[in-house]
C-alpha cells in the first residue's frame, strides 16, 4: 500500500453554483464547465480539486450529516496561495468575503490572512512558500 494523493477537498454548501461563482470572482479560480450542475461543481486549483456539493444529500447523511459553519464551528480551512496576499485579501473582501484577520508575516516566511466565504467557511490566503 502507499502512494495516496489528495484528489479532492469537498465543501458542503447550500447552493453549489453560488459558491462556485463566489470563488471564481473572489479568488480567481476557474469553474470546470463540464462539472457545473446543481449537485456538483469543481474548481481548477492545481493538483487537488476543490469541489462544492449540497449539504443535504445522501452522501452527507452517510457520514452523519454536516454541521453548518454558521454554528461557529470550523473543521476545515481552505488554503489558497497568491503572489500578492494584500491584493488578494482586498479583492476577496470587495467581492463579498468577510474579513477575519488581515495580512501578517509569519515566522515560517509566509504572509497569511484570513477571510470567510459567503457560506461562513474559513479561507486562508497565503504567499507561496519555497519548498
Amino acid at each position: 500500500m502507499g502512494g495516496a494523493q489528495l484528489a479532492y477537498v469537498i465543501v458542503y454548501v447550500q447552493d453549489v453554483n453560488k459558491a462556485a461563482d463566489f470563488y471564481s470572482k473572489a479568488f480567481g479560480l476557474q469553474i470546470r464547465p463540464q462539472n457545473k450542475t446543481n449537485s456538483w461543481v469543481e474548481m481548477e486549483t492545481g493538483t487537488t480539486t476543490l469541489a462544492f456539493t449540497p449539504a443535504k444529500q445522501r452522501e452527507a447523511q452517510l457520514i452523519g450529516g454536516v454541521s453548518s459553519s454558521d454554528e461557529g464551528h470550523h473543521n476545515v480551512e481552505i488554503c489558497l496561495d497568491f503572489p500578492d496576499v494584500e491584493r488578494a485579501y482586498k479583492h476577496a473582501i470587495d467581492q463579498g468575503a468577510s474579513p477575519v484577520a488581515g495580512p501578517e508575516d509569519k515566522v515560517w516566511q509566509q504572509k497569511v490572512c484570513y477571510v470567510k466565504d459567503i457560506n461562513g467557511n474559513v479561507v486562508r490566503l497565503g504567499s507561496f512558500v519555497a519548498k
